[in-house]
């Protein structure tokens, strides 16, 4: 059987498909066989066979047993096909496994995850002795195995084990984890790893503390107390030397490796303390804040020496998911002083050193403002891994600048920091910095960057909080902001422009007198400056520029702006501009904040051409697209509002490129190209005059209609749909009128042609989700004399069509369709579909098929008109009191389930949700009350109100409030939120006052109707509350 599985599993490394594919369905077929899990383990196991083996042979084991082992997993695929002897053997041989000390630490994680998976339904029932075992082998393991039952154990915490089980067992798994921790004579990682294990297990306490907090809290507080002395031990232990690059992977004792991953974990399991319990660490919380200071002020200098003088790498984790650089390290550091910050002793504690009377002469030198400016800056100096990408990439730069950039550094950690400072006086103290800084010849210009992005954070954060700078201040940072724009270096100098109009564009600093000039000068940087990031960074500059002027001022912007980045897109590279989805974004979002300065005057430059290149080159980016719409419909809009001749005048300039955009999208296949195209027409429609002007449809249906019959492609078929909506809403006489040349057909012909494809069984839901709105519209423009004998076959088809419908979007779109007919012809509507006959499953009478889909989507049909109207036709049917719907049975309440037990996914496919049997009446009723607005009652909490704290003790009086905020890390907090998703408590699907109105007057003259007490019989208490309240 080995032999057999090792050939296989060798197949599965193959790089042929085919090859690959038979193997893995050759692996499947051996799942009936008992020795099949027993043969992957023993190939894992044999060390003299190939790495990449090994990892197959457990990766096909975690399959394996993912898929056959319990029905309680939720990849379970219905075979139990081992029997509990095997399932015994499969459980000691691979726990022998993930605990031999195995050199290879992937071998050891690949199979205590599997270990973790098989926990997670066996233990402690099946696998009793699992915990009994690991927590014995913790004593006597040599480094390798006790690095394996570590993974193995942590693994456990983190999936394997449930609250019940967990509490059973968590004095003795925390007691053993702290003596590994707190060993010396163990591996730092080893040591590194045991911590890592006791902040996870701060997760499982959080959810065990919302019903056994006393307990809970006992336990933690006990386990705090001892842990804590040793945090703080750790944290004050000096850095090794540092090492040198070949010699920093070294994992010996005592290794600048080890001690950076012991302290790195450290900082997470204090920070994750404090975000779940924070009452834990108040009495440690002075001295945890006094020596993470400490720490960051010693680690300013081998930062430095490693990423800014130096080029090492960073972001660096282990087999096990442990950093082990010392940016990591700096990062958990600023995040957890942040943390600190919030605390009240040390805000008091802050506050009192700056205090008026402790402050010779009023300066801040010296004190801890002037000490984090030092921290902020040293931490915010751009590393040379980073001016490399951003040298070579600008996109990489602009991601970064604009905060889009998954990779967290602490760079990006110091501006969070900063702006939680911002309550204190820190411009003042970044100005003496500042002035230091720039008066030191020594000072690098990355120092001297830095100081300029520290100043922009808090900038930024002070207009967001509405605060007034002191135009003293702003005038005096001028000068240096100047320096910066001058200087050599391509970084500084960006960063001044960026800088000088974010300070000069804000209203409390006085400066707006000076925002042309620095404008003008950011234009001319824009086409003479030689490097990319100053140019991108003028271009972005130019936003807030645009923003600030005075509408007079900025028409004549405009034009330069366009111009500018015109010369700037056709010096680029088009090949590279179609992958730079950021510094496109930043083209389309100044050149759109331009054309918004006054976009009638886009008709006489080319602001409109530039616009469409930038679509074209950003088609497939959902952010370019998004900007490119939203700047073209403010120039639609704009133009329209002008009259028919200023909108005639922009349809003769976009018609030709958005429709030659569609036929280059037809011939290259790009359907990117072609859904920004339509998206743009559908715009264009949209917020055209009635008429439309003459021609236009002759030039926009013909592409729109091969388009409807030669893809599928969901939002292509969607925005041209809604675009031949608009159409025949503005201009249905020349829809009418108009004759297609290539095929003879008179547009409504071509429009029935376009609803009948969509309709058909060919066309998914998504594609067709907006066909509803078309049919209804052109129903209501050709009326049933111009449509004749094609209406009732309209209505048929969609009342089939509905009948297989799945997506909620595209049910209220065909549901809407008989909803508008039913506001002013209920009784015809219902006559109608009496006479349809659906076949299929689902089948029945149209008048069955379309109820059912009807009230059983209507409480998620969202939009307010969409509600509206669809109150007013259940209403207008119910009022008819037809029999017919006495006997037609829908769905009705949902029966809940009793069980207090948690469904899987795979459970919840066995045992779907049951619900009741009722008549249409009755729901139809139920349905409307639904859509009554609960009566907010003085006990409603709202978020302005601080609901989430509680009050139930002290514990957490440490922590100030900042008003209006909610603590997301509060263990309470989750709880709360959730209980806002409960609509029975808080409707979050509230109408418009007029649709209210309605149906409370509807309510009150149904309630004096005999057939109505009936009714109210089968309603729910709640229900019925809700009728008494009106």
């Amino acid at each position: 059987m080995e032999q057999q599985v090792l050939e296989l599993l060798a197949a599965t490394l193959e790089p042929a498909a085919e090859t690959r594919t038979n193997a893995e369905r050759h692996l499947e077929q051996l799942y009936t066989n008992d020795a099949f899990p027993l043969s992957l383990i023993s190939i894992a196991s044999h060390t003299s066979v190939d790495l990449a083996l090994r990892q197959a042979a457990l990766l096909s084991l975690k399959t394996f047993v993912l898929r056959t082992w319990s029905s309680s997993l939720d990849e379970f695929q219905g075979l139990l096909t081992i029997n509990d002897a095997t399932k015994d053997q499969v459980r000691h041989t691979l726990l022998a496994l993930a605990t031999s000390g195995d050199q290879e630490r992937k071998i050891v994680s690949a199979s205590s995850y599997v270990v973790s998976k098989i926990a997670s339904v066996d233990f402690p029932d099946q696998w009793p002795s699992l915990l009994p075992t690991l927590l014995q082998l913790i004593p006597q393991s040599h480094e390798n195995q006790l690095h394996g039952v570590l993974v193995v154990l942590g693994n456990l915490v983190e999936d394997g084990f449930d609250e019940e089980q967990f509490g059973k067992s968590a004095i003795e798994l925390v007691r053993c984890i702290y003596d590994i921790a707190t060993d010396e004579r163990k591996k730092l990682t080893s040591r590194a790893l045991a911590i890592s294990i006791f902040r996870a297990c701060f997760d499982t306490m959080e959810v065990m503390y919302q019903t056994d907090k006393a307990s809970v809290k006992q336990f933690m507080q006990e386990a705090s107390d001892a842990w804590t002395p040793f945090f703080i031990n750790v944290l004050k232990l000096p850095l090794p030397q540092i090492p040198a690059e070949e010699q920093e992977s070294d994992t010996d004792s005592g290794s600048w490796r080890g001690i950076i991953a012991l302290k790195t974990q450290v900082v997470k399991a204090l920070d994750k303390i404090h975000r779940t319990f924070p009452h834990l660490l108040t009495q440690h919380t002075l001295e945890l804040f006094g020596t993470i200071w400490e720490s960051l002020q010693a680690h300013v200098g081998p930062y430095i020496a490693l990423y800014i003088s130096d080029n090492r790498q960073g972001r660096l984790e282990d087999a096990d998911r442990l950093p082990y650089t010392l940016d990591f390290l700096v990062i958990e550091e600023l995040d957890y002083i942040q943390t600190l910050v919030g605390s009240v002793t040390v805000k008091r504690e802050l506050e009192s050193q700056i205090a008026p009377e402790k402050l010779p002469n009023g300066a801040y030198d010296g004190t801890w403002i002037a000490q984090i400016m030092t921290i902020l800056v040293g931490f915010s100096q751009i590393t040379q891994e980073d001016e490399g990408l951003w040298d070579f990439d600008v996109n990489v730069f602009l991601s970064e600048e604009t905060s889009e950039t998954a990779n967290y550094s602490p760079r990006n950690a110091c501006s969070y920091l900063v702006q939680k400072l911002c309550k204190y006086p820190v411009l003042n103290s970044l100005l003496a910095h500042t002035k230091a800084t720039y008066e030191d010849a020594s000072s690098s210009a990355r120092t001297k960057e830095a100081t300029m992005f520290v100043l922009k954070q808090i900038l930024d954060e002070l207009d967001s909080c509405s605060k007034d700078i002191n135009p003293d201040i702003a005038r005096a940072y001028l000068h240096y902001i100047g320096l910066a724009m001058q200087d050599n270096d391509v970084f500084l100098r960006a960063r001044g422009y960026i800088l000088i109009a974010r300070l000069t564009t804000l209203p409390s600093t006085g400066l707006l007198d000076v925002v042309p000039e620095y404008a003008r000068q950011t234009l001319a940087a824009i086409d003479q400056d030689s490097s990319d990031v100053v140019k991108v960074s003028c271009i972005r500059a130019l936003q807030e520029y645009l923003k600030t002027l005075p509408a007079s001022s900025a028409r004549e912007f405009q034009v330069q702006t366009v111009a500018a980045i015109s010369n700037f897109i056709s010096a680029q590279d088009l090949s590279d501009l179609k992958e730079s989805d950021d510094l496109l974004d930043t083209l389309v979002e100044t050149l759109r904040d331009a054309i918004m300065a006054d976009p009638s005057l886009c008709l006489e430059h080319p602001a409109l051409d530039v616009l469409f290149t930038m679509a074209s080159y950003g088609a497939s980016s959902f952010q370019t697209t998004m900007l490119v719409n939203e700047a073209f419909e403010s120039i639609t809009s704009s133009m329209a509002a002008k009259g028919s001749d200023s909108y005639a005048r922009l349809c003769a300039k976009v018609l030709p490129t958005l429709t030659g955009a569609l036929d280059v999208g037809d011939m290259t296949s790009e359907n990117a190209l072609s859904d920004m195209a339509v998206s743009l027409l559908s715009s264009l429609a949209e917020h055209g005059p009635h008429p439309l002007p003459q021609n236009f449809v002759a030039a926009v249906m013909p592409k729109l209609y091969r388009l409807l019959f030669s893809t599928n492609e969901p939002i292509l078929n969607q925005s041209a749909t809604v675009t031949i909506r608009h159409i025949v809403s503005h201009d249905a006489d020349q829809v009418f009128l108009w004759q297609d040349p290539a095929t003879g057909k008179g547009g409504l012909e071509i429009v029935l042609l376009i609803i009948d494809r969509l309709l058909g069984p060919d066309v998914d839901d998504a594609s067709a989700a907006e066909v509803g709105g078309l049919t209804v519209e052109l129903v209501e423009k050709a009326g049933a004399e111009r449509l004749g004998p094609y209406l009732m076959q309209l209505l048929r088809i969609v009342a089939v069509r509905l009948s297989t419908a799945e997506h909620a979007s595209f049910i209220q779109n065909l549901v809407l369709v008989f909803a508008r007919l039913a506001l002013t012809n209920a009784k015809e509507v219902l006559d109608f579909l009496a006479q349809v006959h659906v076949e299929g499953g689902v089948g029945g009478t149209g008048l069955e098929v379309v109820l059912r889909k009807w009230l059983e989507n209507s409480v998620h049909f969202s939009g307010y008109d969409a509600i509206r109207q669809n109150v007013i036709a259940l209403t207008n049917i119910y009022k008819l009191h037809d029999e017919r719907l006495s006997n037609i049975q829908v769905q009705g309440d949902l029966m809940v389930d009793t069980s207090s037990r948690i469904k899987t996914r795979s459970q919840s496919k066995r045992a779907p949700d049951r619900y009741s049997i009722i008549p249409v009446p009755l729901k139809l009723t139920k349905v409307l009350i639904s859509e009554l607005a609960n009566p907010i009652s003085p006990s409603t909490p709202g978020l302005q109100q601080n609901h989430f704290t509680d009050h139930s003790d002290d514990e957490d009086d440490e922590w100030e409030d900042e008003q209006g905020i909610v603590d997301l890390s509060n263990p309470t907090t989750t709880a709360e939120l959730m209980a806002y998703a409960d609509e029975s408590r808080y409707n979050v699907r509230q109408l418009d006052d007029e649709t209210q109105t309605y149906l409370i007057d509807f309510f009150k003259q149904a309630s004096t109707e005999p057939d109505f007490r009936d009714l109210y019989q089968g309603l729910t208490d709640e229900e019925r509350e809700k009728l008494h309240q009106i």
